[in-house]
């Protein structure tokens, strides 16, 4: 098909879900302009999946996880689209970023790819410093030429940056929609980074998550200017030590079971 004589690029909007019918109608109704909307579900035990069907998205139930990286990429080989475009369940696509992306694709080569600024919402205000902002990520790309990482969090796509082009527009990332799912999904986080250094011999003292939690703090608030955030920003910085001091605590609760003997003598490797 040809369209103002360019090739029309089909393009199909990938959703990883899990129990998120509190903002899968939001995310889905922010990319129903999509040529394809991919739901690739964990296993919804709530409501999330009956949304996904009421809305019309195509529904792929997958229980198998093998962390963030391998999942998006079998639900890409789903993917029917030319180009996909990934948005997690509790973000939004503003519609500055959907006019944007309309009009580049139309002209965009194979090898190119798309970064967008996610905006993060904290408990009821978007995060303009404090690390969070600007925060570029890639989200479009051509199927057949990229896809993610195997991490199994924080999981990046597999490319070089040389081919990457700025979009304009927000990606709204609605971080914090209850205070016990967001502190869950930080636990969850920290305790997949924490197996994930200790299978790679990381280990860590003591010392070193005491040191780690204070200076997590202190970059947040000061070098990232999370005091500009007000006392959202000095929350945040409270719960990214917070964060800090789980994964790294999960870390040496891990290295424990090597025996008191080895773990007196730990030197750190995680970062």
């Amino acid at each position: 098909m040809l369209e103002n004589g360019l090739e029309k690029k089909r393009l199909t909007a990938i959703i990883l879900t899990l129990n998120n019918a509190d903002t899968i109608r939001n995310c889905i109704e922010s990319v129903a302009w999509a040529d394809e909307v991919l739901v690739y579900d964990s296993g919804s035990s709530d409501e999330t999946q009956g949304i996904v069907n009421s809305l019309g998205a195509r529904l792929i139930v997958d229980s198998e996880w093998l962390g963030f990286g391998l999942q998006r990429q079998k639900a890409q080989k789903n993917a029917e689209g030319q180009w996909v475009l990934w948005v997690d369940s509790d973000e939004v696509v503003s519609p500055t970023l959907k006019e944007n992306i309309q009009s580049c694709l139309p002209s965009a080569s194979q090898k190119q790819l798309f970064s967008v600024n996610r905006t993060s919402d904290f408990f009821g205000r978007f995060i303009r410093h404090s690390g969070w902002h600007p925060d570029r990520v890639i989200r479009l790309y051509s199927r057949t030429n990229y896809q993610y990482n195997d991490a199994p969090v924080h999981e990046q796509v597999d490319c070089s940056n040389q081919f990457v082009t700025a979009l304009v527009g927000d990606l709204l990332h609605y971080t914090s929609n209850s205070f016990f799912t967001y502190m869950s999904k930080s636990l969850r986080y920290a305790d997949v980074w924490a197996k994930e250094k200790y299978s790679q011999g990381g280990k860590v003292s003591v010392l070193g998550i005491i040191l780690r939690t204070k200076f997590a703090f202190f970059r947040k608030f000061f070098l990232q200017k999370g005091f500009l955030d007000g006392k959202h920003g000095l929350l945040l910085a409270i719960q990214s030590s917070h964060y800090t001091f789980n994964k790294y605590f999960a870390l040496w609760a891990l290295c424990q079971k090597e025996g008191p003997e080895k773990s007196a003598s730990m030197c750190t490797k995680g970062r």
